[in-house]
């Protein structure tokens, strides 16, 4: 197995895991968004277990936060960023790391940058997009972890509380972020089973 392979995998799996969750959660715009967002961790993703994705990532392991910022690169990267992504982006960068403070040159601080840049700009042809900053997220953590529940949850708050609309977008950071969550708690919930059988 080369380098690139799990990554395109994990891309592959978040881009999935996304198209299933815009299907069937449309954008939220109550104040219940957050609840409603994390609740629905709860339940697991219709078909991911037989799906030729769901085996090769319990072959693999757990995807990271810095893998799952990679993968909104793939499944919004064209959206230019705003202070929503940008916050959703910190609070990854955050419990990836461990550490209280933005990563000075790490991904937060360039998405912080590129919303307040973005936000003076009228042309979106001239804004700095998600696919941008977030392309090799994973080499510019100083530090990465397999994301679970509680990241997610942290994750979705940050994007809601900086929206103006109280919602987060199907495919975006948090999005990306609570499917790879669902994705690690399936297997490893698999992953227990199989050993209670064996």
């Amino acid at each position: 197995m080369n380098q690139e392979q799990p990554s395109k995998h994990v891309q592959d799996t978040i881009k999935e895991l996304n198209a299933q969750e815009a299907a069937t959660h449309p954008q939220t715009s109550s104040p219940n968004a957050h609840s409603k967002a994390v609740a629905s961790q709860k339940e697991p993703v219709g078909g991911i277990e037989s799906s030729p994705l769901g085996s090769r990532t319990e072959q693999r392991g757990e995807i990271t936060i810095g893998e799952a910022l990679e993968a909104t690169a793939l499944t919004a990267g064209h959206r230019p960023v705003d202070y929503s992504d940008a916050a959703a982006i910190q609070a990854a960068e955050v419990r990836a790391t461990g550490r209280t403070n933005i990563v000075p040159g790490g991904v937060a601080a360039a998405a912080q940058s590129a919303a307040t840049r973005n936000a003076r700009l009228r042309s979106d042809e001239e804004k700095t997009k998600l696919g941008e900053i977030l392309l090799g997220a994973s080499s510019k953590l100083p530090s990465d972890k397999a994301v679970t529940r509680r990241d997610a949850e942290g994750v979705i708050g940050a994007e809601l509380r900086n929206d103006p609309n109280l919602c987060t977008r199907p495919g975006g950071v948090a999005a990306s972020i609570a499917a790879a969550a669902r994705l690690n708690q399936s297997n490893a919930s698999n992953n227990n089973q199989n050993k209670t059988n064996k």
